[in-house]
């Protein structure tokens, strides 16, 4: 029987969330500036940048360091909601389907309270019930959330 689980990880900002979504929806290629240490590079192989149906190829460090070892990632971009400032990816190539498969990751922003929000959503199923929960790829998520607020309230 698979094991299936779901991950949330919030991320308090100090910018304007719907500055780090625009990053999101439209500059993914500027987190390889943005974070440096944490994703190479971001390519569009198709369709467009902020569309559903279009598939984007991650290239990033999970140890957070460069260290030559560069895991990549691809993704078709399910859904795209501006309203509630909502960007959901489901993982089609990459080692990390070696591990969990299927991957969902939901980027969404919220207010609560007098704070202002980015949450990541990972959803997955393991394909073996040993393994640990990929709370490594969400703590990188978060990372770059954090880098992307911190060049955006410059």
């Amino acid at each position: 029987m698979a094991t299936t689980g779901k991950i949330v990880r919030e991320v308090e900002v100090k910018c304007h969330r719907h500055q780090v979504h625009g990053v999101y929806k439209n500059n993914h290629n500027d987190l390889a500036v943005i974070a440096p240490d944490k994703v190479e590079a971001c390519h569009l192989v198709s369709g467009q940048w902020d569309a559903p149906g279009s598939v984007i190829q991650w290239n990033f460090y999970l140890g957070f360091s460069v260290d030559g070892k560069v895991e990549t990632a691809k993704v078709i971009i399910e859904e795209v909601d501006d309203e509630f400032h909502k960007i959901v990816y489901k993982v089609i190539e990459g080692a990390v389907l070696e591990f969990y498969n299927p991957v969902i990751l939901t980027f969404s922003t919220e207010d609560k309270g007098d704070k202002k929000l980015v949450i990541w959503t990972m959803e997955f199923e393991k394909v073996n019930a040993s393994l640990p929960d990929p709370t490594h790829y969400l703590d990188l998520l978060c990372a770059v959330v954090e880098d992307v607020d911190g060049h955006l309230f410059k």
